[in-house]
């Protein structure tokens, strides 16, 4: 199945859909990951803080030769913590994840909730910068950072991150920081893109737009967030909903079902990351 794509604030195009990865590890996030790709996904993301980033190189690798997929159609995208950003600690922390994965390069490297206490994100910024200028990483963004903090490292640099990834579903839709995304031209990608905690996809707008269009609550909310520009990362652990998540082009919602989605998103949920 293929998917199309966005073009990044750097020129590069990246699947407009992802896999997350959070909780899968060991054997059973072998088969989860390997089992992605083999729907069609081709844009991937882990995390030094997931402590998967060995299942996801595997699970690429092992597709690769399987397939003899070209590796330039996979975008392995990895995050580095707060806890290492500094100039050196970011540098060892690609250095190592690029050793975990297994692969001659990472595709996509994000700052992974800046560090305020410490307050050397910029620093880390610099690092990765460098590591793009020099070809190790095609693209580098940011993740749960706020308005004030991206401000700042494209002050230090010069360089505006390609892609913002953040919490983002219809019970929190970050509109302020959206806007400022988009206003800033970087891509904002969305984790927890169904909703964070228990399930909240029955609800009226949601079930209404999927009994109108044929297809699943999870579809209509993924559809969603293609709609309003994002890059939604759903995990799953049954295949049937990975295929599932991908099948989210053959419809389109209309402005009155994405604006009754978009509702959802009570007094207050606009607040993480705003300032």
């Amino acid at each position: 199945m293929a998917v199309p794509t966005r073009t990044l604030n750097d020129g590069v195009s990246i699947p407009a859909i992802g896999f997350g990865t959070n909780s899968l590890r060991g054997d059973a996030g072998l088969g989860a990951i390997r089992s992605a790709l083999e729907c069609g996904y081709r844009l991937i993301d882990c995390a030094v803080n997931s402590r998967n980033e060995v299942e996801v190189g595997r699970s690429v690798r092992e597709f690769l030769r399987a397939t003899e997929t070209p590796r330039d159609e996979i975008f392995v995208q990895t995050k580095i913590p707060g806890h290492l950003h500094d100039s050196k600690k970011a540098l060892d922390a690609y250095q190592i994840s690029l050793e975990l994965l297994g692969l001659e390069r990472i595709d996509v490297l994000l700052l992974h909730s800046p560090n305020f206490m410490a307050g050397k994100y910029r620093d880390a910024w610099r690092t990765l910068v460098d590591l793009r200028q020099s070809g190790a990483v095609r693209s580098i963004g940011v993740s749960n950072f706020t308005a004030q903090s991206i401000s700042e490292i494209i002050l230090s640099t010069g360089i505006t991150p390609a892609v913002h990834q953040m919490e983002l579903h219809p019970w929190h839709a970050q509109e302020r920081l959206r806007a400022e995304n988009a206003r800033l031209g970087i891509v904002t990608q969305s984790w927890s893109p169904r909703g964070s905690g228990d399930p909240q996809n029955d609800t009226a707008p949601v079930v209404s737009a999927a009994t109108a269009h044929g297809v699943t609550p999870d579809q209509v909310i993924l559809r969603w967030h293609l709609q309003l520009g994002n890059i939604p990362l759903p995990m799953s652990m049954t295949p049937s909903e990975r295929c599932e998540h991908l099948s989210v082009f053959g419809f389109e919602l209309s402005e009155a079902e994405m604006a009754a989605i978009s509702s959802l998103s009570g007094p207050g949920a606009n607040t993480f990351g705003s300032g």
